[in-house]
């Protein structure tokens, strides 16, 4: 069980990330096309277990983290949403401030599910962080994020390296 609530949109149900999610969280995290603008390189299966246990590690000691995001018709795995405290050594940093981040899969790329799952994930967001503010950081080169951080009222405010160039972004 996940302490993560769930959340449904016209298309897609956000809910918690569970052991049995592994196989989808590998399949996306080991695409190449998905990696290009994070990391740079598909990831191993033991890295995306880490992930996986480090989102349910932020419901459990934040009261905040990430979402697995499916289709309500059929369950098909589109991706993850959410937010995040990754303790970046980074400066400007982020400090306390929740960053948000999103990944969707190749197979759904084009749909409009990042919009609509990243508006609900901030309308969440909306009702519990005090002050309202949330950040992002994207590859300058990933035009298709940086377009659904603009939809969703995020404007930059520095770029930095960060492993590579990025652009920081806040809402």
């Amino acid at each position: 069980m996940s302490r993560a609530p769930v959340i449904e949109t016209e298309r897609l149900i956000l809910r918690g990330h569970v052991k049995a999610d592994l196989d989808d969280c590998f399949a996306m995290w080991g695409d190449a096309e998905v990696t290009r603008f994070i990391g740079g390189k598909p990831a191993a299966l033991d890295e995306v277990w880490s992930r996986l246990l480090r989102y349910v590690g932020h419901w459990d000691q934040m009261d905040y983290g990430f979402w697995t995001v499916r289709e309500k018709a059929g369950g098909r795995f589109v991706g993850e949403v959410g937010f995040a405290d990754f303790k970046r050594q980074m400066s400007p940093s982020f400090g306390e401030t929740p960053e948000m981040g999103w990944v969707l899969s190749p197979l759904v790329h084009g749909k409009g599910y990042a919009t609509e799952a990243v508006n609900a994930a901030l309308a969440w967001a909306d009702q519990r962080f005090t002050g309202g503010r949330t950040v992002c950081m994207i590859s300058p080169d990933n035009a298709p994020s940086l377009r659904v951080a603009e939809k969703a009222g995020f404007r930059e405010f520095a770029r930095t390296n960060y492993h590579d160039d990025v652009i920081l972004l806040e809402r």
